[in-house]
């Protein structure tokens, strides 16, 4: 009867925000996209498989499940996202793989109804964390599968979503399946209210994707920022409040390695020119920002000792370039931020103690394959140990053991999913 009530309150407060004036101020803000958004889509194929990931990283979890999908069944597949750099992912990723990619409904009730009437999903995939309320209870009243991939949920989310665990246990029941990356997750799940008997581990689907990324990347676009006797070094996914420490490791690693550079990676680009004001400070580094630079064949690394990237799409390409690596968000109480692309190179992932949302960090701290710094003296240590040849050759064994522990998540969630929908038709 509560959750009746509370679901009565969301779809009147969603009916009041898009009728009295929420629309307009959505349709000036996304233009050319609104008809989709508003569950106007068309020239879906029938009985097909509907795969919604929010942005670039759920993308990217889910370009290795469907590519697994087409390899292994004839069912047509399309993939919804809510951010246009989600989009641009996704036609990055999967164009010619994927059926159709649309943008993800808005999740109020009538414009719900007509994605569903017009979609008719023969079954739904959500990636990692997503859970419309109003998508996926009239999923479930239609009787059409629903599933969880890659289920995760970050610490500060679920302390929120524990305050009201009743509300989201009924949300959460709409699933027939929740295949989550680690133990962490699962436990997250069944606090939430989820039966043990609905939760499969599976692994992170992100790994298989960036696989496949790392064969295909080799870094030789930024051997212009090397020089001899110097190294590079890349900061990535930076927040506010790390690239002061970031930089004062550099600045002590510099004195042994006098000819080096360091790449900074910003979460958010817009937050480049703080990042740049960073480095004001201190007489002895330049900083430059990656959009103002001349054209690539103009380039010269000696005008500069930090450059800021100040541009979407660089950083994995990066990191196969770099000699030492940095992953942000982690020197800040931010949840930390990918620690798994730097390993794919054979790269020790340095990490600040604020990992949360990526639990397994923990298991490559242990395995050799990551380590964890709590200041610029140990961040430069850190740094400085691990570009001797005796340390890279450890870590490139360490990431290697590591990663053999991890692969096959997309084949384990498709393989959930047929067993379930196989059962279902018995």
């Amino acid at each position: 009867m509560i959750f009746k009530f509370t679901m009565m309150l969301y779809r009147f407060l969603a009916g009041a925000f898009f009728n009295l004036g929420g629309l307009k101020i959505l349709k000036r803000k996304y233009k050319n996209d609104v008809l989709e958004r508003m569950g106007i889509i068309k020239n879906v194929p029938s009985d097909c498989i509907w795969v919604h990931a929010v942005s670039v990283g759920e993308v990217q979890s889910a370009s290795s499940l469907i590519r697994e999908i087409k390899n292994n069944s004839d069912l047509p597949c399309i993939i919804s996202t809510v951010t246009p750099t989600g989009r641009d992912t996704a036609v990055k990723l999967l164009s010619g793989i994927v059926d159709k990619i649309i943008y993800s409904v808005w999740d109020y009730k009538k414009f719900v109804k007509l994605a569903i009437e017009n979609i008719q999903p023969k079954i739904y995939i959500t990636m990692e964390t997503e859970l419309w309320p109003e998508l996926l209870t009239q999923l479930h009243s239609k009787n059409i599968p629903v599933y969880l991939a890659n289920g995760r949920i970050s610490e500060k989310s679920f302390k929120r979503l524990k305050k009201t665990a009743w509300f989201w246990k009924n949300i959460l029941s709409c699933f027939n399946k929740l295949m989550v990356r680690f133990e962490e997750d699962r436990e997250k799940f069944l606090t939430l209210g989820v039966p043990d008997e609905k939760i499969i581990i599976t692994g992170d689907c992100k790994v298989d994707t960036l696989l496949n990324r790392r064969d295909e990347t080799s870094g030789n676009e930024w051997d212009w920022l090397k020089t001899e006797g110097g190294k590079l070094f890349v900061a990535g996914s930076t927040h506010q409040g790390e690239d002061e420490i970031i930089i004062s490791a550099f600045r002590m690693v510099r004195k042994k390695f006098q000819k080096s550079k360091l790449v900074i990676v910003p979460r958010h680009p817009e937050r480049s020119l703080m990042s740049i004001a960073s480095v004001l400070p201190y007489s002895d580094l330049q900083a430059e920002l990656f959009s103002k630079l001349p054209d690539e064949n103009e380039r010269d690394s000696k005008n500069f000792d930090v450059l800021v990237i100040d541009k979407i799409g660089m950083l994995f390409s990066l990191y196969a370039a770099a000699d030492a690596v940095f992953v942000g968000g982690s020197l800040v109480d931010k949840g930390g931020q990918n620690p798994f692309e730097p390993a794919l190179f054979g790269l020790k992932t340095i990490h600040g103690p604020y990992m949360t949302d990526f639990p397994d960090t923990d298991r490559m701290d242990t395995m050799k394959a990551a380590q964890c710094v709590h200041s610029d003296f140990e961040l430069a240590r850190a740094w400085g140990e691990s570009l001797s040849a005796e340390e890279r050759k450890k870590a490139q064994t360490a990431c290697k053991k590591y990663f053999n522990t991890l692969g096959g998540a997309a084949k384990k969630t498709w393989q959930a999913v047929e067993e379930n929908l196989n059962a279902l038709e018995i």
